[in-house]
């Protein structure tokens, strides 16, 4: 999906939602776990309930791998069900040297044909390259300031010049490749610094997780992340997917999609508040 597409696509849908499917069987209703494949049937429920109100869903890959080869499956026929008018994010992480990295790209890119794939910047350029050799309707998502609390240990070490080693990368990495096909994961509890990186890469989508379960406030997120293109992907996985433990009148699908109704409802009058729709 080029950047032209993924912009359209937001639009139509009046909704920037990526829905993150990770499937845990100790969380998961025990409705499924009495069928054959409870893992699939349950991201089957989720994704005919939500596929009008989001844009994206973001399998978390270590939800699959932790099966072997039956979770890998399993994570091949959910994508087949998502289909293609879906951005699909493969929440991997990834990034070594790049004759390992062009074997992931290969894996997620070509047999299982995602849409994106998150990457690891910590082993340089070399390790980001074979990603971006893929054609331009496959991005790279760069990991730059995450939500969760170790985030300090690492991503806000002041380097030399004064500036945060998160702020190297993002300016590093804008040099390796463009707007086109990378992004830049961005934590929703990170609000104060969201601006700040804005400015940075003013024409790069962010992927922002964090909204919803982790805290963070989705107003908030979206007035300091827009852009002139709306430039961002907000995901939210547990206060979804588990929604049925805040409905519990509701049937599973029913409270999957009231949840979803609810933040898709709150990104439309924001996308309308700034006259993109």
């Amino acid at each position: 999906m080029t950047k032209k597409e993924l912009i359209s696509h937001i639009i139509q849908k009046k909704s920037f939602l990526s829905i993150g499917l990770d499937p845990d069987l100790d969380k998961i209703p025990s409705e499924f776990l009495q069928l054959e494949n409870p893992i699939l049937s349950f991201n089957k429920a989720i994704i005919d309930v939500t596929r009008d109100l989001c844009i994206a869903y973001k399998p978390n890959l270590a939800f699959y791998e932790c099966f072997g080869s039956k979770g890998w499956e399993i994570l091949e026929q959910t994508i087949q069900y998502i289909g293609k008018d879906h951005f699909v994010i493969a929440d991997a992480k990834r990034g070594d040297i790049g004759n390992t990295s062009n074997r992931y790209a290969k894996a997620f890119f070509d047999n299982l044909n995602c849409d994106a794939i998150t990457v690891t910047p910590y082993m340089g350029y070399d390790s980001i390259e074979p990603f971006l050799k893929w054609p331009q309707d496959k991005w790279t998502i760069v990991l730059a300031l995450t939500s969760n609390s170790g985030a300090n240990d690492f991503q806000k070490t002041p380097m030399s010049n004064g500036e945060y080693l998160f702020e190297r990368v993002i300016s590093q990495t804008m040099v390796w490749g463009s707007d086109e096909r990378t992004m830049f994961v961005v934590g929703a509890t990170q609000t104060a610094s969201i601006a700040k990186i804005r400015k940075m890469a003013p024409n790069h989508f962010f992927l922002i997780p964090g909204v919803g379960a982790q805290g963070g406030n989705l107003e908030d997120v979206y007035l300091a992340a827009k852009n002139k293109d709306i430039g961002i992907i907000v995901n939210a996985s547990r206060s979804i997917i588990y929604a049925h433990k805040q409905f519990p009148n509701l049937s599973f699908q029913e409270a999957v999609r009231e949840a979803t109704v609810d933040l898709q409802q709150q990104m439309y009058r924001l996308l309308k508040s700034s006259g993109f729709v």
